[in-house]
């Protein structure tokens, strides 16, 4: 049977790749959303790491009126706890572990890729990369929070058990607020993961410091190993 690859921005390293970064994109956005960031992450010149920003699905949105977005999961209302989208999530987990296997098909190993996400793409990257089966060289969740803590409990994966996570939060964010990445945050810590936590002085944004951090945690997981 065949399977569905989702379609994705691709930027290649200057030589032969020997790393990943899957990077999925927050609600309503696309892949080319954080694909200038790369440039700005201070890497070495002969890097070696391939960046992939997939495009999400594209679906009906209930708290934006049903307008069809390019979106992981439905959002059902402004309280991101209520009802979350289980389905809507276990429909693109499969689609990310798809893109994860096709990246070790093309000679990266599971632990040489970085699973992250803005958003609710970094929802996504907390969620698959707590319960893939295969260790992970990081997990990074940028503005975003755990959507499934239960899924988490009963399917977390001994192989990411201690995989590094980053998590990065504006402290003025009036779209995920600063408290549900700070109880995620709360949750993965109490259940023996080890999370490096950075809140920002800004909105739902990436911000150049948060930039520069996320660049020197990257370069932490795949450089210098």
């Amino acid at each position: 049977m065949s399977r569905l690859v989702l379609p994705c921005v691709e930027v290649e390293p200057p030589g032969p790749a020997r790393a990943t970064v899957l990077f999925l994109h927050g609600l309503g956005a696309d892949g080319h959303d954080f694909e200038p960031v790369v440039p700005l992450l201070g890497f070495p010149r002969s890097h070696g790491v391939r960046f992939v920003f997939p495009h999400a699905p594209s679906r009906p949105v209930t708290v934006n009126r049903g307008m069809v977005m390019p979106a992981w999961y439905d959002i059902r209302g402004v309280d991101l706890a209520q009802s979350p989208d289980a389905h809507g999530i276990e429909s693109s987990t499969r689609f990310i572990r798809t893109l994860l296997e096709r990246e070790s098909e093309r000679g990266i190993p599971p632990d040489r890729i970085v699973l992250a996400g803005f958003s609710q793409g970094g929802a996504m990257a907390l969620q698959v990369g707590l319960t893939h089966p295969h260790s992970l060289a990081g997990i990074l969740g940028l503005s975003c929070y755990l959507p499934l803590p239960d899924h988490v409990r009963g399917e977390e994966a001994q192989a990411n058990r201690s995989t590094p996570i980053f998590m990065g939060h504006g402290t003025a964010d009036d779209i995920v607020p600063v408290g549900r990445g700070e109880a995620s945050r709360t949750f993965l810590q109490s259940a023996g993961y080890a999370v490096d936590w950075r809140t920002y002085p800004m909105a739902h944004q990436v911000d150049a410091q948060e930039i520069v951090d996320v660049g020197e945690w990257l370069q932490e997981r795949l450089l210098k190993r």
